[in-house]
């Protein structure tokens, strides 16, 4: 441990005379989206979090070990690729009394920022602790606040204790980033404590403003991190008159280049903090209202409007590597194709075109560097190691999430841009991956289950839409040869899923279509992971499928329920399930729920599920066993809708919205309620997707100047709106009123010459516009009336 003789400085402080930034930001506060955590969960993480740097740790305001990635290093404060500190510590005396600020009585979440209060009442002091990260800089803030609510000044020691540990993320050994022994110093001109790895050019720099000129100090209020790490402390002595506050900041900086870099941002948060908060507050405020939403359900909105912000503390701005959004902390800050490929879809719904972009790049420089052949990369480091080169689903939901993007941007050369990756991909997917020939390609999707990587549901779902969709893209690019081969593909898809995946006897596509012996093989895994669980239903069902298939011939191919898993409902999600089998399969799937949402293995659930309402019981070594997740939850409720179901959905979105808070303010935790990554990524698409393209409606053909509208809203819902949605280059506003027999949906856009095609249902007969009867082409069960112009309002009657 670093050690320092201990030096005293007095200094009074007045509560008299202009704002102080703290003042400013207390203000700022109030105006602010804030949610106040349960003191249950206090011993449970959060994230303050910018682009370039986030800290972790316990609503109590301490800094455990935590994390499994890099076993109890995930924790702490992060400028990736190398992490800067373990955290730190700080403490108040007053007399021959010192108390530790790490016994946190109440912890607030807002969209930009954190406090914790602490329990300083027997020194007649109130103390909080605020923490603030700037965009774009490798720094933040960290504000104490003293207040003295005695009736008589109080002279106090305030202590701050660093925990540097200098270290390189996960897989930081594959590009010779090897950690080395941690190192402090202190410069007595300019009050600057310097940490630095001794092996290599990282640094990380604290102290404070030019008013509390700390020193070294013997260490108070010990903590224990794992690592190669070194601690210091500092102190300072100040006089607080009765009734005033002390604001003190901390300012943490950290480059992995130079020393320099760390003391320019170090200067640069010291002068603009406070501009560094509005810039950031203005932008938030920008994110909430985009794409803003008002429904019935006031809790359903407040949790879709803090997956906003929660997608925002997930991005990574690695220089030299690239920008864009990790799948969850703290354990997967870092980037993988499948989470952005779901993500994204609702991030451009949202009207996030900057984040998207950027981390499309992203994953396309990373997976041509890797991969060079059209494969999507499953998991990368965020110094660009790559652990897992792809998995077979994620080079054909490349293909769908292009497409979704050019359908809401109408980039041409977004679309030229990124079209090679798709031909590529495709021809290596069945070339390379599909044996037999059957246009089914073998390997792992969605789930990764040992030995579960057959011919898998999900896979050939996305395939079949990667196909349908690249028919889409070739055809605006001219390629009309390889459209019409690319649809072909599709249509054989779409018959094999339907004919060959589904399986009566069950309700239910198929997990997977393999050799009887492949499945002979996997049921047994099954039988013991169910008995395990103490799951004697699924027991009992799985005994009665091998004695089935122990009458099979060995090579028999065909398709396989064993475990439930949640993938068999990617049919629905994306639409190519035969009505007749979706109406089935989406009963049979609403029986592997629980009250938060879809179980990840439907062998999982068991007859007390409806009534588990509490904290998940993990395993102590991290694991998805008996895991619900909001991803699957989420590709229900968007099955459902697509099948005519919006009721059935927003079940399933309350299901998921119970999570939202339950542990983290404002943050739903990536297994519900309460177990793994605190916050998760592709809860955009689990939300935003269903709410903004099926309730509302929203189908942008943005490359043709023309938005489609057909609202597909929950029965409760007769008044709904959506403003400033993003669409090319035009913002539209959406207004939906119902009451009895009459519905009237309201559009407004700011290119007033796009064509806006509104779709009711044919059960209103009687179409008005501007008070006008008109007639209406009718299609597919639903009126559509084709307008331009800056408002438009259509109104409907069934009599």
């Amino acid at each position: 441990m670093y050690k320092y003789p201990l030096f005293l400085l007095f200094i009074a402080f007045s509560c008299s005379g202009p704002k102080t930034p703290q003042d400013q930001l207390d203000e700022s506060l109030v105006e602010l989206p804030s949610l106040t955590g349960k003191s249950t969960y206090l011993g449970s993480p959060f994230t303050a979090a910018g682009d370039r740097l986030y800290l972790i740790g316990n609503q109590d305001g301490t800094f455990p070990d935590m994390g499994w990635h890099v076993e109890g290093e995930m924790g702490g404060i992060w400028m990736h690729p190398i992490k800067l500190m373990d955290g730190f510590t700080a403490s108040i005396s007053s007399g021959e009394t010192s108390i530790c600020l790490d016994k946190g009585k109440s912890f607030t979440n807002y969209s930009i920022a954190n406090t914790i209060e602490f329990e300083t009442s027997n020194l007649g002091l109130e103390v909080s602790r605020l923490h603030f990260v700037p965009d774009g800089k490798p720094g933040m803030v960290i504000l104490f606040q003293i207040k003295n609510v005695d009736k008589s000044e109080k002279s106090i020691q305030f202590q701050f204790n660093a925990y540097v540990d200098l270290m390189p993320v996960w897989l930081g050994e594959r590009t010779g980033m090897m950690d080395s022994t941690d190192v402090i110093s202190f410069d007595e001109q300019t009050g600057i404590f310097t940490g630095n790895d001794q092996g290599n050019d990282w640094y990380t720099i604290w102290g404070s403003s030019s008013e509390f000129p700390f020193s070294p100090a013997e260490i108070s209020c010990e903590m224990s991190p794992k690592g190669n790490g070194a601690a210091a402390g500092a102190a300072i002595d100040l006089i607080i008159p009765a009734g005033a506050s002390l604001n003190i900041p901390i300012f943490v900086s950290g480059s992995d280049e130079n020393n320099l870099a760390a003391l320019e941002t170090f200067a640069d948060l010291k002068s603009n903090y406070v501009d560094d908060w509005f810039a950031k507050k203005s932008r938030f405020e920008m994110l909430k209202q985009t794409a803003e939403i008002q429904i019935p359900d006031s809790e359903l909105q407040q949790a879709y409007e803090w997956i906003k912000y929660n997608t925002d503390w997930l991005i990574r701005d690695v220089p030299g590597i690239g920008r864009g959004f990790g799948a969850g902390l703290q354990d997967y800050p870092w980037w993988f194709g499948v989470d952005s490929e779901y993500t994204i879809q609702g991030l451009i719904n949202t009207g996030r075109k900057d984040l998207v972009y950027s981390t499309i790049e992203l994953i396309h420089s990373l997976s041509e560097k890797e991969n060079g052949n059209g494969r999507i990369v499953h998991e990368v480091s965020t110094n660009g190691a790559v652990f897992n080169p792809g998995n077979i689903n994620e080079t054909p939901q490349w293909a769908s999430m292009l497409w979704e993007v050019y359908r809401w941007t109408g980039d041409r050369e977004f679309l030229e841009r990124y079209f090679p990756s798709v031909e590529k991909g495709l021809e290596w997917l069945l070339q390379e991956n599909d044996k037999d020939g059957n246009l089914l390609a073998d390997g792992y999707g969605m789930m990764e289950i040992h030995g579960l990587e057959s011919e898998m549901i999900d896979v050939a779902a996305y395939s079949q839409k990667a196909f349908a969709d690249a028919a889409k893209m070739a055809e605006i690019l001219g390629k009309t040869d390889l459209s019409e081969s690319y649809q072909q593909t599709a249509d054989a898809l779409a018959e094999k899923i339907n004919r060959d995946f589904w399986v009566p006897e069950f309700g239910s596509y198929a997990d997977f279509i393999g050799t009887a012996e492949e499945a002979l093989h996997l049921i047994d895994g099954a039988i013991i992971r169910a008995d395990t669980l103490s799951k004697p239903w699924a027991v009992e069902e799985l005994k009665t499928t091998k004695a089935k298939l122990s009458t099979l011939p060995k090579d028999q191919k065909q398709g396989f329920v064993l475990y439930h898993n949640w993938v068999v409902n990617t049919p629905m999600e994306t639409g190519i399930a035969d009505p007749e089998k979706a109406k089935i399969a989406l009963a049979t799937g609403r029986k592997y729920t629980n009250p938060f949402g879809v179980f990840v293995t439907g062998i999982d659930r068991d007859e007390q599920a409806e009534s588990e309402d509490g904290t998940f019981e993990g395993s102590k070594i991290f694991s998805y066993t008996g895991a619900v997740m909001t991803l699957p939850t989420g590709v229900q409720a968007i099955g459902e809708n697509n099948y005519g179901n919006p009721d059935a959905a927003l079940d399933y979105l309350k299901r998921m919205t119970r999570s939202f808070g339950f542990a983290l303010p404002g943050s739903i935790y990536e297994v519900s309620p309460d177990y793994g990554m605190f916050t998760q990524a592709w809860n955009m698409y689990s939300f935003a997707v269903p709410i903004i393209t099926q309730f509302f409606g929203i189908q942008p053909d943005a490359g043709n100047r023309v938005i489609y509208i057909r609202p597909q809203m929950p029965s409760d819902w007769e008044n709904a709106g959506i403003q400033k949605v993003i669409i090319g280059d035009n913002v539209i506003s959406l207004r939906y009123e119902k009451s009895g027999d009459q519905l009237a949906i309201e559009v407004e856009q700011s290119e007033k010459k796009w064509g806006v095609s509104i779709e009711i249902p044919e059960a209103y007969s009687k179409v008005k516009v501007l008070g006008k009867e008109v007639s209406s082409d009718t299609k597919d069960g639903f009126r559509r009336i084709l307008m331009t112009g800056a408002k438009m309002r259509v109104e409907a009657s069934k009599n």
